[in-house]
């Protein structure tokens, strides 16, 4: 459905959904204020509240969910870069963005492998059980061994995951926050995750 004014109203809730969630970031303000004189703040405002709540989404994720034009995307993502309010990083063949000086390397590498549905499903199924085989892994996200051993090398290699001795997540503190964090934009496995993550958090002394 189109309105009077020639903009998809899907679109346009879309947009107006994730422009309140950047409205309430104190990023808004610049973002506003660059974009006040071109008419183009809701789309602005939209994808900075649409990586705060999904941090590392790819180029064509933030372009897709937001149904925004590449061109437009390319457009707004280029211009808060700009204003140092997102920041980018490669990622293989992805680029991804994430809200500017918030994540060091480590959550940055992170995210990235979070946001793809074995490895993500590996570290999941690692914090919650961290005896885990590679067999077990297997089978818990129905995909061959062979699978599994391409996706720990990425992530050994990537510094998340260690095979000295078994599979065991590298901080994995960090990388349950995390999924804790950001578990609706991560589905299902990781919401569940989040509602027991409590038990999973181990404390010294």
């Amino acid at each position: 459905m189109t309105g009077s004014d020639g903009v998809d109203e899907k679109k346009r809730a879309t947009l107006r959904r994730f422009a309140a969630v950047g409205a309430a970031s104190p990023l808004t303000r610049f973002s506003e204020s660059a974009a006040a004189d071109t008419g183009e703040s809701d789309a602005r405002d939209a994808i900075v509240g649409y990586l705060s709540t999904t941090p590392g989404a790819h180029f064509s994720k933030v372009r897709d969910d937001l149904q925004l034009g590449t061109g437009e995307t390319q457009h707004h993502l280029r211009r808060l870069e700009e204003l140092d309010l997102v920041e980018s990083y490669s990622d293989g063949d992805y680029k991804r963005f994430v809200p500017a000086a918030r994540f060091d390397g480590f959550e940055k590498n992170a995210l990235g492998y979070l946001r793809r549905a074995t490895p993500r499903g590996m570290l999941v199924e690692l914090l919650s059980n961290p005896d885990a085989t590679a067999s077990d892994l297997a089978a818990a996200l129905e995909v061959s061994p062979p699978t599994v051993s391409k996706y720990a090398g990425e992530l050994e290699e990537a510094g998340l995951l260690s095979r000295e001795d078994g599979y065991a997540v590298e901080r994995p503190e960090t990388v349950l926050l995390l999924l804790v964090r950001y578990a609706d934009s991560f589905g299902e496995r990781a919401v569940t995750l989040a509602r027991d993550a409590d038990a999973l958090i181990r404390y010294d002394g």
